[in-house]
């Protein structure tokens, strides 16, 4: 089943992340910027995405997500998606945003 969700974070400290630690997830996700901008740490390379972006997260790619300005983005992926936390001994399940 394809999922698609609305996320509408605020802008954090800067040693907060809008994504939590550092994940994987087993399925591909897209992500659009409707307003604001984010910056998006994938596989170690950090990309600064405003609105009208939009990226590719592949399946099993690292990737941490922060919140530079209040944001509103459109994410799109399979569900369910299942989330790994490098360095936790077991996967997170699906994340509450995505079932």
């Amino acid at each position: 089943m394809v999922a698609a969700c609305l996320l509408t974070p605020k802008r954090r400290p800067s040693s907060e992340t809008l994504g939590g630690p550092r994940h994987v997830f087993d399925s591909e996700q897209l992500w659009t910027v409707q307003e604001g901008r984010i910056v998006v740490d994938l596989a170690g390379e950090n990309c600064q995405l405003e609105q009208g972006d939009t990226i590719v997260l592949p399946a099993g790619a690292a990737r941490q997500i922060h919140a530079a300005t209040d944001t509103r983005i459109l994410v799109c992926g399979h569900s369910p998606a299942i989330v790994s936390v490098p360095g936790e001994p077991t996967p997170r399940d699906t994340p509450a945003w995505i079932a």
